[in-house]
């Protein structure tokens, strides 16, 4: 028998070169005169770029302009952001704790207290709770499954704490936190624990197509656990609801208006390269969920340039595998456009957008869920949250069909709800228009987290001085 010796490589080897290497961040309020421009030098590692993104979209950041390189094992990015009013990020607290955590992204912990009153809101947990049982839930999309979901963990004696759910392509993909309804805290009983996934199955895998696969995974509270958005899109691609994305044809030719997503993959022979780029209409978020895809798809990205032209974002990426090749083959390369088309459509809102605020109680998003299924609507897109005592939260619906919801029938599914809900809709001009319970009507502008704007840069090798 042959003998293989493999070099021992200590797992402390890397977190030693960081250490060596520590990050330098460099936050300057002088350079630009209307945002703040946050500039990363770091020793290079797979998935740090995607962790950079995370820091600044978790905190509701808007980056208007953002350039990478990481040749050579050593990256430069450079990131122009704003807050939500368009104002530079002027607080000291807040300046500090973004320097902290690109420094040392691993160690993340979801945004502090104190950061979310300098933000003067409440920042929606992206990271699951450390506190409660999650809930991860996949299937086949139908109307009133988030009611069943909701009602069976209601009758188990489960209090959901949050819930983000997703739904693309005929697929859904849920995330919910939970806690013992009676004694607080995390579910650690393991005969509720089966108990609970037993009758989640039930209710998802009577319409689930493949029975051997799993639609239910229960996990118990941890320290590592993923980011909450990184998560959905990792389990719908497990879904593969990314296999009936094909965006434009390109018989458009691009430049004549079409508003639909391109992606091209290509060769660079001279450099080893892959050559990706994406055209897509903007929105909040589209940095966050282009690099996710290329992350969770083990592609590395060597340099990237982002540009806004109107309302499409351009976006193109350097790209090879992590063991140094280019896309080996057209299969590969069509899986890749598939796979970022249908990450550039799962965030994108069908349907009428209703912002709730309410009393935090047992069985909440039941009957929430119960009132928009007997009012005929279906729910596209949710994420809810509590707060000690509220609980806040958007819906997207429609109607059974998937399309527009009937405004009276929004108006009496407000009236049974309660609380503070407003409607909010995409107006012609891209403000948002907000219909508050009185009847009222008022503009609020629309700030995207993905506004990269950068129609300047010629060149992926622009100047790092600059």
């Amino acid at each position: 028998m042959e003998i293989v010796y493999q070099p021992y490589i200590d797992p402390e080897f890397e977190s030693l070169i960081e250490r060596i290497n520590a990050p330098r961040v460099c936050i300057d309020n002088d350079t630009c005169q209307h945002c703040t421009v946050v500039k990363v030098d770091s020793a290079n590692r797979h998935g740090i770029l995607l962790e950079m993104v995370q820091v600044l979209t978790d905190l509701d950041l808007v980056i208007s302009k953002s350039y990478i390189c990481s040749d050579g094992g050593w990256l430069m990015d450079v990131f122009h952001v704003r807050d939500q009013l368009g104002k530079k990020i002027t607080d000291e607290t807040l300046n500090l704790y973004i320097q902290q955590e690109l420094c040392d992204t691993k160690m993340r912990a979801g945004v502090p207290k104190e950061l979310q009153t300098c933000q003067k809101r409440k920042l929606r947990p992206c990271h699951i709770s450390t506190e409660h049982t999650a809930l991860e839930i996949t299937g086949r999309d139908r109307p009133g499954l988030m009611s069943d979901i909701s009602a069976a963990l209601y009758e188990l004696g489960c209090h959901i704490m949050t819930a983000v759910a997703w739904t693309h392509n005929g697929r859904m993909a849920c995330i919910i936190q939970v806690e013992d309804g009676l004694k607080g805290g995390p579910i650690m009983v393991q005969k509720r624990l089966a108990l609970v996934q037993e009758k989640l199955e039930s209710v998802v895998e009577g319409h689930h197509e493949n029975r051997d696969k799993k639609s239910v995974l229960l996990t118990a509270p941890a320290a590592d656990r993923t980011h909450t958005e990184r998560r959905l899109h990792q389990m719908m691609y497990a879904e593969k609801d990314y296999e009936p994305c094909q965006g434009c044809d390109g018989s458009c030719r691009y430049w004549n208006g079409c508003k639909k997503t391109h992606v091209t993959v290509e060769t660079c022979k001279e450099k080893g390269y892959s050559v990706v780029n994406v055209r897509s209409r903007d929105r909040n978020k589209l940095l966050f969920d282009t690099v996710c895809v290329l992350t969770d798809m083990q592609y590395v990205v060597f340099h990237a340039a982002v540009s806004l032209k109107g309302s499409m974002a351009n976006q193109e990426y350097f790209i090879r595998r992590q063991d140094g090749s280019s896309l080996a083959s057209e299969t590969e390369s069509r899986k890749l456009a598939q796979c970022l088309v249908a990450a550039i459509e799962r965030r994108v809102s069908h349907g009428l957008r209703l912002d709730i605020c309410t009393e935090n109680k047992m069985g909440l998003l039941w009957y929430l869920t119960r009132v928009f299924r007997e009012n005929g609507l279906s729910i596209t897109r949710t994420e809810i949250g509590t707060h000690g005592e509220r609980a806040s939260g958007c819906f997207y619906v429609t109607d059974a069909s998937g399309n527009d919801a009937n405004p009276r029938t929004v108006e009496l599914v407000r009236q049974q709800i309660g609380g503070s809900v407003f409607v909010v809709n995409k107006s012609p001009n891209s403000s948002l228009s907000i219909s508050r319970s009185n009847g009222e009507m008022e503009e609020r502008p629309r700030f995207s987290l993905g506004n990269l704007l950068w129609s300047q840069l010629e060149r992926l090798t622009f100047s790092f001085g600059h």
